[in-house]
């Protein structure tokens, strides 16, 4: 069963074919359940001119904000940017493209993609700026808009622990957009905390199959908070 291992060694073989002006999906919430390494390793290999479908870009000096100095994102299709600085002043400078998505709207584009749905309609947008260019359609008395999918040529997602074969397991909030982008990919590239031998993992805890990965690897995290905030000794 050796071809069914999706087990890769390096970080360098795990994004081995991201070219210049690819579209990259990456799981994650802020800074939860973010694929920190493999977006290291975008940054490592200088890879430009990419479109990045996320819930947003991290911060400044995290998450896929490190991508930004060198001008490697083109384009981001996100839902909110309210944590970066450099996002920001590319955003108003006009160096880079955003297209602001509601974020249940994002979600169910990643997982169309996946699921082979071209477009669908949703009434969130209808009469906002998010309609603008959108076909409209009225079902029983109430109107919508057609949303189109997405898919990306790179999917890249966290997950807690998985099997040699891909099989996934989220953990709590770090399941987020994660399950979704998985689906959503021509590559699906995932790192992990923990690799088990087929079996092992129970399957009604499999939140994703493992036909949707193709390269696992095993990883080390920060788990960074975007703003930790604790109580004093005195309270």
């Amino acid at each position: 069963m050796a071809g069914f291992d999706k087990v890769v060694s390096s970080y360098e073989e795990a994004m081995a074919g991201l070219e210049d002006n690819m579209t990259v999906i990456a799981g994650g919430f802020g800074l939860c359940g973010i694929p920190e390494n493999l977006i290291r390793e975008i940054q490592r290999k200088g890879t430009k001119g990419l479109t990045l479908v996320s819930n947003n870009c991290g911060v400044d000096d995290f998450g896929l904000g490190i991508l930004l100095p060198d001008r490697q994102i083109k384009k981001i299709i996100a839902s909110y940017v309210g944590e970066n600085a450099e996002f920001e002043r590319q955003m108003m400078s006009g160096e880079l493209e955003v297209e602001l998505t509601p974020q249940g709207t994002l979600a169910e584009k990643m997982r169309a993609g996946g699921a082979g749905i071209p477009a669908f309609f949703t009434a969130t947008g209808y009469g906002t700026p998010v309609a603008e260019g959108k076909e409209e359609r009225e079902f029983d008395g109430r109107h919508y808009i057609l949303e189109p999918a997405i898919k990306g040529d790179f999917a890249i997602v966290k997950a807690w622990k998985a099997d040699r074969y891909g099989n996934l397991v989220f953990r709590k909030t770090a399941r987020n957009f994660n399950p979704m982008a998985a689906t959503a990919g021509k590559i699906t590239v995932v790192e992990v905390e923990e690799i088990v031998e087929p079996g092992e993992l129970d399957p009604d805890h499999i939140h994703t199959p493992g036909i949707y990965v193709n390269r696992l690897i095993l990883g080390t995290f920060e788990k960074r908070i975007e703003q930790r905030t604790v109580r004093s000794d005195s309270e």
